[in-house]
């Protein structure tokens, strides 16, 4: 915390003995005021504490130069000093202002804020200085686009006051810092101003809109960030012109905000903040708040905006970067992103000074930090080497990959002509508020697979996400294939696609859990099914696309052993008809959590195993909804909701704990999960994972980095999944977060932990 800007007396100004005698006697007797207040003082403070208008959070977040003793006892202090120095009580009065608006006053009123308790807000006295109406111009949202081409940073600037343009570029220019300028300014009516040519002198490449006076420096920055002009960067700079007139420190707090980030010494600290896979945010020294004083009126705000990218808000874990200036990565981009703040959840301006959704945003970003893993670092800080805790990379990335999506016969006689997978998705409903749902793709659209074309971009995202072969499903009922289009005309194409197989062998059901309702399509292991399946899967096996992990053996995968009868003989068999076949050997494996106490099903039947959350991870502490206890408060549900609600960030905890890893096989391959909610198939029936978003999905990685992947079966991670859209466990880009997952993984791949 900032403690001084004043410099420090020198020698021949300290005052003598006589003076410093005097000090100690008012400073002694200012202490003991607080502590124990009499007379007038006493009576004033508590009357200020019995009236609940003095707002305890925002006067010690407002001041936050105050002595320790004072802030144990903040009404005290501004009876003592702050009234006379014009500090605020509350957000909405200003003492200064109160008697500048309310003359009658100024004569006969010692104590404007008494006046105020007793008789002023009962007859509905102006407090603050509000700004003329109409004093900005109001203009519409501009429309933003992203540039074609990027460098690696970009510094965004919002200017509500003019005149400090010439600072900022100063301080853009020394950090000598290469970087996309972008700048949002508001415009005062009947004002004339230069500010696009001067801006385009210094930088003439800059990106410069004009925008309306609300929510202050955030909501443009939010416009920025949602129109996908700040992707791609490895870090942005944010600042922004501010006076802060309620601190009696304004322009020296705001230059010390700026001076941290931008400097000469900036290009080496931004090497290490880029480096640091615990960073975040990088801001000033002093400017990490931390501890629930520094809440002010925001707290509820702050919880309504978390809600929204499905965050549970400790108000006792409050920890921000303040002043609104930073550096930050791109994860906390895809958070704010997805969000969805649009203009009307900011509130028009009114000169307030603390509550708004502005104030409450700035708090809400510790939050999202969190969430990742990761932290907010000072500037002084990235002068200091860390040595981050060693994460292992894993050796191959395997993905499970659904093809249907596209419409088969089948499905439009038992679900209506043309169904396929996003027939359900894009009638997904939200069960409570904030609830991610429906879920839309991104960049990739409501696609067909029956063009391969779409199969080469999935290729192009697997590329980028680092990920090494889709383990495709393969539905084979004895003999009856269903759901074949895609990997057929890929082995007929030249499309780059690595893949291997993975038999879903369950029955096709009305209600699509696999586990009850009228069967659709039966899986009924007919005499000689093992056989059969082999000589199936055998000709897919000699594709040059067909992956070998270990460099020899085609891989194969089986759904539900427990499922075949004699599990034993039938792994037997299809091995034999395989070398019969000239396959030769198959490195063999199933999915782990389907399995019960079925002791056919051994552990060393298979050649390793696949652990696939959720399923497996989910203990009754874990529930918020739906389990042995009260359903979480903070989660409104829609009326008739019956289904299931987890916590996302515990299963990631269950996932690495000793305990549980104690109880899988010796070669099980790690799994983990981006995200799981099944809303779109089982609507109030859903099983949901709460709070699963790129930044916890980050941390899960970052974890299994750390504890998991050394001892995985050939050091191997399997994601659950690729795109399952219909229960809300994909990596492709989606329209709230983009390819945030994928860029998470491509971190992890790479041996970074929760890298943006």
């Amino acid at each position: 915390m900032i403690t001084s800007f004043s410099a420090a007396r020198t020698d021949s100004a300290k005052p003598g003995w006589r003076h410093r005698l005097t000090g100690l006697r008012h400073r002694a007797a200012l202490a003991t005021q607080l502590m124990l207040p009499w007379g007038r003082v006493g009576a004033y403070a508590r009357e200020i504490a019995r009236s609940d208008l003095f707002d305890r959070h925002f006067y010690r977040g407002t001041n936050p130069r105050m002595h320790p003793l004072s802030r144990l006892f903040p009404e005290r202090h501004f009876v003592l000093k702050g009234e006379a120095l014009g500090l605020r009580p509350n957000p909405d009065f200003c003492p200064r202002a109160y008697l500048r608006h309310n003359p009658d006053l100024t004569a006969k009123v010692r104590h404007p804020f008494q006046h105020y308790i007793r008789y002023g807000r009962h007859e509905q006295r102006v407090t603050k200085d509000l700004p003329p109406r109409h004093q900005t111009e109001q203009v519409p949202l501009p429309v933003l686009r992203p540039l074609a081409q990027k460098r690696r940073f970009a510094i965004v600037v919002h200017l509500y006051y003019h005149d400090m343009w010439d600072e900022f570029a100063d301080a853009i220019k020394m950090s000598g810092v290469e970087a996309d300028i972008y700048v949002t300014y508001v415009r005062f009516v009947e004002a004339r101003t230069d500010l696009p040519d001067r801006v385009r002198r210094d930088f003439p490449q800059a990106v410069i809109h004009q925008v309306p006076n609300h929510g202050r420096d955030i909501f443009p920055f939010v416009h920025l960030v949602n129109s996908g002009a700040l992707a791609g960067y490895e870090a942005v700079c944010k600042i922004h012109s501010k006076k802060s007139p309620h601190r009696d420190d304004g322009d020296a707090w705001r230059r010390h905000l700026v001076e941290g980030i931008l400097s000469t010494q900036t290009a080496p600290r931004l090497q290490r903040f880029l480096d640091d896979p615990e960073a975040a945010f990088w801001v000033a020294d002093g400017q990490v708040f931390s501890g629930a004083d520094w809440w002010g009126s925001n707290a509820a705000r702050a919880r309504d905006l978390l809600r929204r990218v499905e965050l549970p808000m400790a108000e006792q874990d409050l920890t921000f970067p303040a002043g609104s200036i930073y550096w930050l990565k791109p994860l906390m981009i895809d958070m704010i992103r997805g969000m969805r703040l649009r203009v009307h959840d900011f509130e028009p301006e009114q000169a307030q000074v603390d509550g708004t959704s502005a104030h409450a945003m700035e708090r809400a970003l510790g939050y999202l930090a969190q969430t990742a893993g990761q932290r907010c670092v000072q500037a002084t800080d990235l002068d200091r080497r860390r040595t981050p805790a060693p994460r292992h990379r894993p050796r191959y990335v395997s993905a499970f990959y659904l093809p249907q999506f596209h419409p088969v016969p089948e499905n439009d006689a038992w679900w209506g002509k043309g169904f396929t997978e996003w027939t359900n998705v894009a009638r997904a409903e939200p069960a409570f508020a904030g609830h991610n749902q429906p879920v839309l793709p991104g960049e990739l659209g409501h696609y067909d697979l029956r063009l391969t074309e779409v199969m080469a971009e999935q290729d192009a995202l697997r590329r980028q996400a680092g990920i090494d072969a889709f383990c495709v499903y393969h539905y084979w009922f004895d003999g009856r294939r269903i759901l074949e289009t895609p990997i057929d005309q890929l082995c007929a194409s030249e499309v780059d696609f690595p893949f291997y197989l993975c038999w879903a062998n369950e029955s096709w059901r009305r209600n699509w859990d696999g586990l009850s309702g009228e069967v659709l399509l039966d899986q009924s292991y007919g005499a000689g099914f093992a056989e059969a399946l082999a000589r199936n899967v055998a000709p897919y096996m000699q594709d040059r696309r067909y992956q070998r992990p270990d460099g020899q053996r085609p891989r194969f995968v089986i759904y539900r052993p427990d499922d075949m009868p004699d599990p034993a003989r039938a792994v037997a068999n299809m091995r034999a008809t395989w070398r019969a076949l000239g396959v030769g050997e198959v490195e063999l494996g199933a999915v782990r959590f389907h399995l019960g106490r079925d002791e056919a099903v051994t552990e060393d039947l298979f050649d390793f195993w696949i652990e696939m959350p959720p399923h497996g991870l989910v203990g009754e502490c874990d529930y918020l909804v739906g389990g042995p206890a009260a359903p979480d408060p903070h989660i409104p549900l829609a009326p008739g909701f019956k289904g299931l609600i987890y916590d996302y960030s515990r299963l990631a905890e269950t996932a690495t704990d000793p305990a549980y890893t104690a109880t899988l096989p010796a070669q099980t391959i790690a799994g983990v999960m981006p995200s799981w909610d099944n809303t779109a198939r089982r609507g109030s029936g859903a099983h949901i994972a709460h709070g699963a978003t790129p930044a916890s999905f980050s941390r899960w990685l970052d974890r299994i980095a750390q504890h998991r992947i050394e001892g995985s079966y050939r050091q191997e991670l399997f994601v659950n999944a690729w795109n399952e859209w219909a229960e809300r466990a994909m990596l492709e880009p989606t329209e709230r977060y983009g390819d945030a997952n994928i860029r998470a993984l491509a971190a992890f791949r790479q041996g970074g932990g929760p890298r943006s």
